[in-house]
């Protein structure tokens, strides 16, 4: 069974910054195509960044140049580095895996609050 496991949220001041983890379990991560999305009270869930099995990153417009998602294939873990935060990137943040033969897991999510 297939399990992600995300860590890191919290509240955080606007300007700070958090490292999100996801740690995955039960599958050949390294085949993966990880994505992280954000979901804000009363709206969508939207796409945040991803990261290719050879490392090949894109991001939301959003958060160009702020976030970096990273991966270390050893520890079956993507990361979310999030930094000048902002009160709008309030939300829970999901991680999602993909493997090539279509299987599609989430995480549970983890809570980021941005507010002074």
């Amino acid at each position: 069974q297939v399990q992600l496991v995300e860590s890191g949220g919290g509240l955080v001041q606007p300007g700070g910054s958090l490292r999100l983890s996801c740690a995955a379990s039960g599958t050949i991560f390294s085949l993966a195509r990880m994505r992280w999305f954000r979901q804000a009270p009363k709206k969508e869930r939207d796409f945040v960044a991803v990261i290719s099995n050879t490392g090949t990153t894109n991001y939301a417009d959003s958060v160009k140049g702020r976030f970096t998602i990273s991966r270390d294939n050893a520890k079956n873990t993507v990361y979310l580095q999030m930094t000048s935060l902002k009160p709008e990137d309030t939300a829970v943040y999901y991680c999602n895996l993909l493997m090539p033969q279509g299987l599609e897991v989430w995480g549970q999510g983890t809570l980021v609050t941005v507010s002074s």
